[in-house]
């Protein structure tokens, strides 16, 4: 028998049918079925078809029960390729098979197109019959290109792509694959993820995911060492399940993308949007106070944890000290700020208030006189402890710091002091990035503390001047029993509200109470000069009025901002009586011993500075143990708030007018003043005596 009868008898026993049972239809071909579907007859040696599949019926409309045991040329066969056909079944006889494209017959008449292989096989009585195959040829084109895109697809796509099996080992892979795991395609095939990339872990529970719920993932991040690349790469993974007949399950498809580069560029994006951000909060929060201390704490602060493991602000201490002390703390620095996340760190060595003698030669000094920042790595850490430190210290660099950056605190060109950052071995070094941005806070940081060094010598010496020109003690004197007080707007601010007494001939007393506008060193020595020309004119027994015209005077001298309210009174005890002159200020108020509160309100008139100054007096009856009292405006308002419930809050206070002068001075300032001064505040009260 020729290898065509082999072949034929093997389909015949496969189809075991005979011309004798008419079977009505094989079914339908499997997978075929979905993918390509195959029309299958069988025809004996005297052409009549023995068999009919249910593919056939679909494709060419005959039904088994129609077509078998009828002659399949006059059915199928168009006039036109009769011929052809009688050449094709000569052909088969010799043994050979026949791959044809011919035009079928359909049961409505038209001409179905069809791909055709047909092959001899042995009949029911041995002798040679026909097994065809055919497949609508717009089918066959159709299945021909998708096979022909999936191998493009496989061959020639960037994309990492890759079809498993349902036990999740590897069926086929791309060379973009290969390329991404750094193992050649013929290495992956029969192998799992984990096999491929230890590692991969989570890769494969995400396959079997997708394999157990038939639901895709899409862009699933993972990152991981690439044994080509040899460093980190990071892949967006998505899998899709891979569907057979009947929607079984029967794979799943990965396709792997290389976005490190995106992945990176992403990072540094969002690094550098976190950079912006770290500098605008810490231009807010460095820059909200003028207290040195409080100022190198908000710059560590702002560095620990974010940008390093620990940051230790150190300042020296001749820029820090008085001039005159400045000398003898030459090269000695000072802890001021710490904060340290580790908590290994020695603490006991790390303590705000310690002070250090820069060694010559060391790091710090270094950077201290050149003014320029400086890295440690690993091998350097040593250079942090100065000869002869703590060995405790010392041990802990060794074992925890992996990278420390000392940057020199340098503020209008004179150097204050170190800033020394440092990192765990656990934390990557400080890049470049890293090290940009420390400089730029440190720099911040060294202006605000510059500022506060600055307005702390200011405020000392405005505090110096204040009260070198302003004897806040008051003298006994005829008729009256004195209290005053002089409370600062703040820890920080000085102002230019004064007040005093100054003995007169006859027994009378000048009361003066005024308030220069403005603060700081200027204001201060603005109301020593005041002060001091209040004195003069009062000892040459100047009435009320023309004291004011003077100081009115005095003060335009002064220039055209300087403005100042001031009230000048003087009393005589004899007969009680007070007279009072005001220039802006707020109106005095007069507490008799019953409690009853009155508000003078004679005539106030500009403030200093300004000119045309009336001259009016007010004339008041001061009965014994009455109470006068005189304050700045600093005690009764502030920006925002209602004058009058000032007022209301200090006739309050004055209700009980009999107690010591010196407790109700300090009731007047913890009750009547505003929660949140603005202003300094003076007070001066008087308390007429029995006549």
């Amino acid at each position: 028998m020729t290898s065509a009868s082999h072949r034929g008898a093997r389909a015949h026993d496969t189809i075991g049918e005979t011309p004798d049972r008419r079977t009505s239809a094989v079914g339908h071909a499997g997978v075929f079925q979905d993918l390509l579907p195959l029309a299958l007859w069988v025809v004996d040696a005297d052409g009549r078809l023995v068999q009919w599949s249910l593919a056939a019926q679909d494709l060419l409309g005959h039904t088994p029960e129609q077509m078998v045991g009828e002659d399949a040329r006059r059915v199928l066969v168009p006039e036109e390729n009769l011929e052809l056909a009688d050449r094709l079944a000569r052909t088969l006889r010799t043994g050979a098979a026949v791959v044809a494209r011919l035009p079928v017959r359909h049961r409505d008449g038209s001409l179905v197109d069809m791909e055709m292989w047909h092959c001899p096989i042995a009949d029911g009585r041995g002798r040679t019959g026909v097994l065809a195959i055919a497949a609508e040829t717009s089918a066959v084109e159709r299945m021909r290109d998708a096979l022909a895109a999936l191998e493009g697809l496989f061959t020639q796509s960037p994309i990492g792509l890759a079809m498993l099996g349902p036990d999740l080992r590897f069926l086929r892979v791309n060379e973009a694959l290969a390329r991404m795991d750094g193992v050649p395609v013929a290495e992956h095939v029969g192998r799992r993820v984990t096999e491929v990339a230890p590692g991969a872990g989570a890769l494969e529970s995400v396959m079997r995911q997708v394999l157990d719920r038939g639901e895709a993932v899409v862009d699933f991040r993972h990152t991981a060492g690439s044994a080509a690349q040899g460093r980190q790469r990071t892949w967006s993974c998505s899998y899709a399940p891979l569907l057979g007949a009947g929607g079984r399950r029967v794979g799943v498809i990965a396709s792997l993308i290389d976005i490190t580069e995106g992945q990176r560029a992403h990072l540094e994006a969002e690094r550098a949007r976190q950079r912006l951000a770290l500098l605008a909060e810490a231009g807010a929060q460095m820059g909200s106070t003028l207290d040195l201390t409080r100022t190198a704490q908000d710059a560590v602060r702002v560095l620990v944890p974010r940008l390093a493991d620990s940051a230790d602000v150190q300042l020296l201490e001749e820029a820090m000290a008085p001039d005159e002390t400045a000398a003898s703390a030459h090269g000695v620095v000072r802890r001021v700020a710490v904060a340290f996340t580790d908590p290994a760190a020695p603490a006991e060595h790390l303590a705000v208030g310690m002070t250090l003698q820069v060694p010559p030669g060391s790091v710090y000094e270094q950077i201290i006189s050149a003014g320029l920042p400086m890295n440690l790595y690993l091998s350097d850490i040593d250079r942090l402890i100065p000869a002869g430190g703590a060995d405790r210290l010392r041990a802990y660099l060794h074992a925890r710091v992996g990278s420390a950056r000392l940057v020199p605190l340098v503020a209008r060109g004179t150097v204050l002091g170190a800033v020394v950052v440092t990192r765990t071995r656990d934390r990557e070094p400080f890049g470049e990035q890293d090290t940009l941005l420390i400089d730029e806070l440190v720099a911040r940081a060294a202006l605000n503390i510059d500022n506060a060094r600055m307005y702390g010598r200011e405020r000392d010496a405005a505090l110096t001047l204040q009260r070198s020109l302003m004897n806040t003690s008051l003298p006994a004197v005829s008729g009256l029993e004195l209290a005053g007080r002089y409370l600062p707007a703040g820890e920080h601010e000085v102002g230019g509200d004064w007040f005093d007494a100054i003995a007169l001939p006859d027994h009378r007393t000048a009361l003066v109470i005024g308030d220069v506008m403005g603060h700081g060193i200027h204001a201060a020595a603005v109301m020593g000069q005041l002060r001091t020309a209040v004195r003069t004119l009062a000892r040459r027994d100047t009435a009320p009025d023309q004291v004011l015209r003077f100081l009115d005077a005095a003060v335009a001298d002064l220039g055209d901002n300087e403005m100042a309210t001031c009230l000048y009174a003087v009393h005589d005890p004899v007969d009680g009586h007070c007279l009072i002159a005001r220039a802006g200020h707020p109106p005095p108020v007069v507490a008799d011993e019953r409690g009853t509160v009155t508000f003078l309100d004679g005539p106030a008139g500009p403030p200093l500075g300004v000119g045309r100054q009336d001259g009016e007096v007010q004339r008041v009856i001061l009965p014994p143990r009455s109470l006068l009292v005189t304050y700045t405006d600093g005690l009764i308002e502030t920006r925002g708030t209602d004058l009058d419930q000032g007022m209301r809050r200090l006739a309050q206070a004055l209700r009980h007018p009999g107690r010591p002068l010196e407790q109700l001075c300090d009731d007047l300032l913890a009750h009547v003043m505003p929660e949140v001064a603005d202003d300094d505040v003076a007070v001066l009260l008087a308390r007429a005596l029995p006549r």
